[in-house]
């Protein structure tokens, strides 16, 4: 098996922790970018109210790709159905271009994201503060 692009940055970035960590109180004012389509909520709890065109991001960190209760594309189930759980490093490079990251853990040019917005900056810190939002446990 061969490392992919985006793999070996999220390899690069594990590795290099203090220099790719990324700050929760900073994302969780960045997070408002992704308002208009993702909301956080534990249940009842609503944590950030946004819309609903893309999934609940309570505990998404440690949880498999593509398995909330959402009508996720075809492309982010695969990920997940092969092995895709999402760390901080990982969900960062997700956010950062989706459709190119899905085409390289897929090895699948033709992959596509439902997620369209490029996070260029600030997405490890929207990583960082997602992961302290629950466990995986949504």
């Amino acid at each position: 098996m061969t490392l992919k692009p985006a793999f070996a940055l999220a390899a690069l970035a594990m590795l290099a922790a203090p220099a790719w960590a990324g700050d929760a109180a900073k994302g969780q004012k960045e997070f408002g970018k992704c308002r208009s389509c993702h909301t956080i909520a534990n249940g009842d709890e609503v944590i950030q109210k946004g819309g609903k065109t893309g999934p609940n991001l309570f505990g998404v960190v440690g949880r498999q790709a593509g398995t909330a209760d959402f009508k996720y594309g075809d492309d982010i189930v695969a990920a997940g159905e092969n092995g895709l759980v999402w760390d901080e490093a990982m969900l960062a490079t997700y956010m950062e271009d989706p459709r190119a990251f899905l085409q390289d853990y897929l090895d699948d040019k033709g992959a596509k994201s439902k997620m369209t917005f490029k996070m260029r900056k600030g997405a490890e810190d929207v990583a960082a503060y997602l992961a302290t939002l629950g466990a995986g446990d949504s």
